[in-house]
């Protein structure tokens, strides 16, 4: 067999179908949020318009001096797993912080967003007893990754219907364990689950409820405690899920429940066990983010702001935003090929990088342009941006869709 030639295959199949992805070389600009110096063709200078930086704290001072005097009293990394010689002082002040933005008795860090996801619902699969999981049809890879992983039995729910979830529910034999795994704020299409009607189901029905918070934490509730405190509904929820790497602008990921369930993920997890703990500069920046945004609802109103306005801009302009209730712009695009032209002549004539959104992060045929506003983006920036996508939308020949 050919070893070599299966993997060239398998990368020809992924060009034949639009869909290679080649990375932008970039060097984000301290102090210069959100602009780039870009390593790659096209301008020099370019304007980051997909970054999951939301806030811009990946630059915040006060996180950077926290990262920088972590690294300076404590080293570059932790030294070994939280099970051996890896917990630092700073991982156990950052776990007790997560626990009280969410209400929560305790909390568990994981090296990112993804291993938190995968490793949390495939030990809770194998560990409650005949269990069913109800997972959101459009969930993050990672929450599946971590359901297939458990190999209990696995419904999928059409996304955000409720009938659809209660008739699932109610054919599930009554002595059986159940958990309901969805999101908040989807990513790519900017909506946002029925948590208390979620909530409300999981309680008449005996379940436990699973709730990934990435794209809200920071952003969401009056200390950044996500929709479930925008909500009021998150000493409803049996784990909640977030992220440091998003709103918080560093790297990480977390779970945060009653003390019993977090000691026995931190007791079962193969992921969390044997991988190296975050290093203390990165657990000491996070903290620093944390408490910067539990007192900052100033900027989450600027984000809403920001991206209440871009979304007027587009539309204006006649372009296809998708429906989003959230700080998430999605412009829909239904061509894996054209999203790649767009997004080069963005990059080439008018210094903008966006990122094309394709299969399989999003189904085939509705792939897009996925804009993240920031408080950084001001009105001059937003101008820009729209003149430009309607430059090269028209050279494209992009039809324009109509979105319901």
């Amino acid at each position: 067999m050919n070893y070599e030639q299966l993997f060239a295959d398998v990368v020809s199949t992924v060009k034949r179908e639009g869909r290679y992805r080649t990375f932008a070389n970039l060097e984000r600009l301290v102090g210069e949020f959100p602009y780039a110096r870009n390593r790659g063709a096209g301008p020099e200078r370019v304007v980051v318009w997909c970054s999951n930086d939301y806030l811009g704290q990946g630059q915040n001072p006060v996180v950077l001096d926290a990262l920088i005097e972590s690294a300076r009293r404590m080293g570059a990394g932790s030294g070994g797993t939280r099970n051996i010689s890896g917990t630092h002082h700073l991982h156990a002040m950052l776990e007790r912080e997560l626990a009280s933005l969410h209400g929560k008795e305790a909390a568990l860090l994981f090296t990112s967003g993804y291993i938190s996801n995968a490793a949390t619902l495939s030990a809770l699969g194998k560990m409650l007893p005949g269990c069913v999981i109800l997972s959101d049809e459009l969930n993050h890879a990672s929450m599946i990754d971590g359901i297939r992983q458990c190999r209990c039995e696995k419904l999928i729910f059409k996304h955000n219907d409720m009938t659809h979830l209660e008739e699932l529910l109610w054919d599930i034999e009554p002595d059986r364990s159940r958990l309901i795994a969805f999101e908040s704020v989807y990513s790519m299409e900017g909506d946002v689950a029925p948590i208390r009607t979620i909530v409300d189901l999981a309680e008449k029905y005996r379940a436990l409820t699973y709730l990934d918070e990435v794209h809200a934490v920071g952003l969401y509730g009056a200390n950044g405690g996500g929709i479930s405190e925008l909500e009021e509904v998150a000493n409803r929820i049996t784990v909640i899920e977030g992220t440091l790497a998003k709103a918080f602008g560093c790297l990480g990921g977390y779970i945060a429940g009653s003390s019993a369930l977090i000691d026995a993920v931190r007791s079962t997890a193969p992921a969390f066990i044997f991988t190296s703990s975050l290093p203390p500069s990165v657990v000491g920046a996070a903290l620093a983010s944390v408490r910067f945004l539990r007192e900052h609802d100033d900027l989450r109103d600027r984000l809403q702001e920001r991206a209440r306005q871009l979304k007027g801009l587009l539309k204006s302009a006649g372009l296809p935003v998708m429906p989003s209730t959230t700080h998430i712009v999605p412009v829909l695009i239904g061509c894996p090929v054209r999203a790649k032209r767009i997004s080069d002549l963005l990059l080439r004539d008018h210094g903008i990088y966006v990122q094309p959104i394709n299969y399989p992060t999003v189904p085939k045929g509705t792939e897009r342009l996925r804009l993240t506003p920031s408080p950084a983006h001001d009105d001059t920036l937003m101008r820009n941006l729209v003149s430009a996508i309607v430059d090269v939308w028209s050279r494209t020949n992009v039809e324009m869709l109509e979105v319901a």
